[in-house]
């Protein structure tokens, strides 16, 4: 054979080996690339459900010590609203509650409560009643020998449901009643609830648009009863007083449901926060019950 052509032979048989070399490195680092990718996502998603746990954990903690917190006092001198802060190791929880009843029960509340509460985010007396009525409808069972007129009333507007006529499983539900505007129904939200349990308000921790919702309440009656809870805010019995002809609307009694604010700082700088609602059962195997319960997890929100 050619020395020349067998040099040669070997030269490209070199070279490919060389490619051949080049290109399983390559793929060594792509594929190196890939698994360090997969490492780091799978880390993360670890870290983050970690995280989860805990937060969890410490929301349920945080919210047990409010249940306990509240049934160390007699029902009747129950406190209406309180606050504490608690450690575990590294985590932090910084707890607010208060009684349910600060807000207006959609199920409880008559239609002149709820007109109020209309009235006080801005919207004008006539609208204010309709909306009420809209609210009454859709949480009012039809009527077995009439018409029902309220069923109709959805059908003719075209909504492709009619009414729920029972009572709202969940705030957010006002999104669907009837002739309510969306910009009014938020507005509103944060006053509202369905686990108040009643018609009354607890004029210890209600907020000022709440409290200008009660029939009966003028602007001046308004005025004296904020000054005297910002001066002195034990004083339910002297509030109810101020209160003249709204004071039928109004309570100091806290109730059994109430619901926590809770922050939870897990440490790295993750902070969580948790809204729950919670109700109490003196005397029962299990002393409190979670109704409701939403964290930064479900997406954000403001929380109380």
């Amino acid at each position: 054979m050619n020395p020349a052509l067998f040099d040669r032979s070997r030269g490209v048989a070199d070279g490919f080996i060389l490619i051949a070399v080049l290109w399983i490195v390559a793929a060594l680092a792509t594929l190196a690339s890939i698994y360090s990718i997969y490492a780091v996502n799978t880390a993360a998603a670890s870290h983050v459900a970690d995280d989860r746990l805990q937060a969890e954990a410490s929301i349920r903690a945080g919210v047990e010590l409010a249940a306990f917190q509240l049934l160390a006092s007699p029902e009747r001198t129950r406190p209406t609203h309180g606050a504490f802060e608690a450690r575990v190791g590294r985590t932090n929880i910084v707890v607010r509650y208060r009684s349910e009843r600060a807000r207006i029960d959609l199920n409880g509340a008559p239609k002149e409560l709820l007109a109020g509460l209309f009235a006080a985010v801005g919207v004008g007396a006539s609208n204010a009643a309709d909306y009420a009525d809209r609210i009454v409808g859709w949480r009012t069972p039809p009527d077995a020998n009439a018409d029902n007129a309220e069923a109709s009333n959805y059908k003719t507007a075209g909504f492709p449901y009619p009414p729920r006529q029972a009572p709202f499983n969940d705030p957010l539900e006002l999104s669907l009643v009837r002739g309510l505007p969306p910009e009014i129904v938020e507005r509103i939200l944060p006053d509202v609830t369905v686990f108040g349990g009643g018609a009354q308000v607890d004029v210890v921790d209600a907020e000022p648009e709440v409290l200008a919702a009660l029939p009966g309440m003028t602007p001046d009656i308004l005025q004296k009863v904020l000054a005297a809870r910002a001066e002195n805010p034990a004083d339910g019995q002297g509030l109810m007083k101020l209160l003249g002809p709204a004071s039928g609307a109004g309570t100091v009694e806290a109730g059994k449901a109430f619901r926590a604010g809770i922050l939870v700082d897990l440490g790295r700088g993750r902070h969580v926060a948790a809204d729950v609602v919670f109700q109490l059962d003196d005397g029962d195997e299990e002393p409190y019950g979670v109704v409701y319960w939403r964290d930064d997890f479900d997406g954000p929100f403001q929380s109380l």
